[in-house]
């Protein structure tokens, strides 16, 4: 029995399994986001999250610690250079796992897993951009007239400066008159 055995294997041996978790890990680095089944992710976020702690710490140990894990020297280089100074400042949850649509073969749950800082959906900046308007009576139309009412205002009050002043409230005078009539 597994009692208290929280290790998700994978259905694989432990040699199997490592070396799977270590590509696995160098992708994600390498790419900032892969998608792959939602079991692998899970597991990949307790293989991937710590080695990301240690690159924090620019050693030449934890330089070695995180190669024996991922066995690739561009990855462990683009980790302690790039991705290390984008979390510099996070203090855990590096990662985030997205579910997916199930696929279609054999309908395993699929997900994305991306590291947070690397997003392009959730970012700050597209959040800062983008201003949701509150929804009031005639709102819409006040917001869509205002600014063709602020060009003609200008255009009048030039036309107001170039012809004389009594011209302008003689013509109002009429029209206001004919309607109160």
């Amino acid at each position: 029995m597994r009692h208290g055995n929280k290790n998700n294997h994978l259905g694989r041996t432990t040699s199997h399994r490592k070396a799977m978790l270590s590509n696995m890990a160098t992708s994600l680095i390498l790419h900032k986001r892969i998608t792959t089944t939602l079991a692998k992710a899970k597991v990949l976020r307790g293989y991937v999250e710590p080695l990301l702690t240690k690159s924090k710490n620019d050693t030449t140990h934890s330089r070695r610690t995180v190669f024996s894990y991922l066995q690739d020297k561009e990855a462990t280089t683009i980790l302690f250079r790039e991705v290390a100074e984008k979390i510099a400042n996070r203090p855990g949850g590096y990662t985030r796992i997205i579910k997916l649509e199930n696929r279609l073969g054999d309908n395993a749950e699929m997900a994305i897993i991306e590291l947070v800082d690397y997003n392009t959906v959730y970012g700050v900046d597209t959040a800062a951009t983008v201003k949701k308007s509150t929804r009031r009576r005639g709102g819409a139309a006040k917001a869509k007239t205002a600014a063709p009412v602020a060009a003609e205002e200008v255009a009048v009050a030039e036309e107001v400066k170039e012809a004389p002043v009594a011209e302008a409230p003689a013509a109002d005078a009429p029209e206001t008159e004919e309607k109160g009539e």
